[in-house]
């Protein structure tokens, strides 16, 4: 991760450019202004650029749609629309299509009322940070010069393109899964119109809630933001694995036949033993991220494999997979990459189908393959900011966080981090002894809320 350029970025976050409907820089000006920076930066090539566009279920996501388009077109692009489609089905499409670029209109696991755009390259993988910025100065440009000029655009072509990728991701999971019996929550977004199509070419027993997209109740009181709604429904119906996706279905959490809830880490844990055991982790190497549970790391050197940190991000734990060779690796919010399969970024469909796989070849349970996780205690803190002020220039933080590393137990870490999405300060703490780890987090979440909290 180039961090100075991350620091330089204004409009792009970890996660493309997000922020409420109708406002900027999601107004309508604005966003044709993107779809011009992004046609005339793909056209520098010297041939007509092919862009695929998806989006998920939130109203806004039509008419940020046509204006991406129209400025895509007035750039000289061609235009395909995919639908409603998931951000990792839109990257697998934008590579197996040969597409200059594949462009998913969703705010993820944010509320109806936001939107957002990520670009996925022609080889399916997310624009490096500096791309970024040279595509984000260019939309600066283009404002200051057409003064916010909008403009129509025709229908462009769409294409019937799901079967490609629901046929890519039954692939990837062979084994026969007809025995499991599981509870999906779509969280009223993306997966609704895939996920069925998903279970039922891999003849799993599928119940689904959630699945009634009315263009406002995405991520409502549903899907990865309250895994504990598929838990309850998991134990009520006696299922053997809960399953709930996040708004574009990019990252997914689970719950086992008891109703607990299994997070990324553990997701982790399950399939790099199963990989290792196959002779599929390159490395005997994972790559997780700061966020990532100490006990994730214990138990994965219990099994000979190695853990490797990368920055809060699935682009970044991506960044470092290549760099490093591994072929897995996730982030405890669901996020997980398997690049033996060939994804480019994470994805929550085909996450469920391989931990269901393990699960249907192991014979054991989801809850005896996680048994082993000691999860150590850890607090988070979220503190809302008016600016992203660097912590280094913060005394009062600096000591704080100076003084929990050194009070800390034998396994402890601090770590603070603004949101690279939201108007967020997170401070997580974690340790091998309970008692302090509340008290040290608080106290620095309030030394950050005086400093710069809203």
């Amino acid at each position: 991760m180039n961090s100075g350029t991350a620091q330089l970025r204004k409009l792009f976050g970890t996660d493309g450019i997000r922020g409420v409907a109708g406002e900027f820089p999601l107004d309508r000006a604005t966003v044709q202004a993107v779809g011009r920076a992004l046609g005339a930066h793909l056209a520098a090539s010297g041939h007509t650029p092919r862009v695929l566009l998806g989006r998920d279920t939130r109203e806004s996501g039509v008419w940020i749609e046509d204006a991406l388009a129209a400025g895509l077109a007035k750039a000289g692009a061609s235009v395909e629309r995919a639908g409603v489609m998931t951000t990792p089905g839109v990257a697998y499409l934008a590579h197996l299509d040969r597409f200059a670029a594949g462009v998913v209109i969703s705010a993820s696991h944010n509320p109806w009322r936001d939107n957002g755009i990520k670009i996925f390259g022609h080889d399916g993988y997310k624009l490096a940070d500096d791309v970024e910025l040279e595509i984000e100065q260019a939309i600066f440009a283009d404002i200051k010069t057409n003064g916010g000029a909008t403009h129509a655009v025709g229908e462009p072509k769409h294409r019937e393109l799901t079967a490609d990728y629901v046929n890519w991701l039954a692939a990837q999971c062979p084994a026969d899964l007809s025995g499991l019996r599981v509870v999906v929550d779509c969280a009223n977004g993306a997966a609704s119109e895939i996920a069925p199509e998903v279970f039922r070419a891999k003849r799993v027993q599928a119940t689904f809630i959630h699945a009634a997209p009315d263009g406002k109740n995405i991520n409502e009181r549903c899907g990865a933001l309250h895994p504990e709604v598929v838990a309850k429904a998991t134990l009520d119906a006696g299922a053997q694995v809960g399953i709930s996706y996040d708004g574009d279905a990019d990252r997914a959490l689970f719950s086992d036949a008891g109703g607990k809830v299994v997070n990324g880490d553990a997701v982790l844990l399950v399939t790099a033993r199963d990989m290792k055991s196959r002779g599929k982790l390159a490395g005997d190497t994972v790559v997780a991220t700061t966020m990532s549970n100490m006990g994730l790391e214990v138990a994965l050197q219990e099994n000979g494999i190695t853990m490797l940190r990368a920055g809060v991000g699935d682009k970044y734990v991506l960044e470092e997979m290549k760099k490093s060779g591994a072929t897995l690796g996730g982030e405890q919010s669901g996020h997980i990459i398997f690049r033996d399969g060939g994804a480019t970024t994470g994805d929550g469909l085909l996450t469920a189908l391989r931990l269901l796989e393990v699960v249907a070849t192991s014979g054991k349970t989801l809850a005896d393959l996680t048994a082993d996780l000691k999860v150590f205690p850890q607090v988070i803190r979220n503190v809302r900011v008016r600016e992203k002020k660097p912590f280094e220039d913060m005394p009062d933080v600096r000591a704080l966080m100076a003084h929990a590393e050194r009070h800390l137990c034998r396994f402890g870490r601090v770590n603070v981090r603004y949101s690279g999405t939201e108007k967020l300060a997170r401070v997580m703490v974690e340790a091998d002894c309970e008692d302090k780890v509340i008290s040290l987090a608080d106290a620095i979440a309030a030394a950050i809320q005086r400093e710069v909290g809203e």
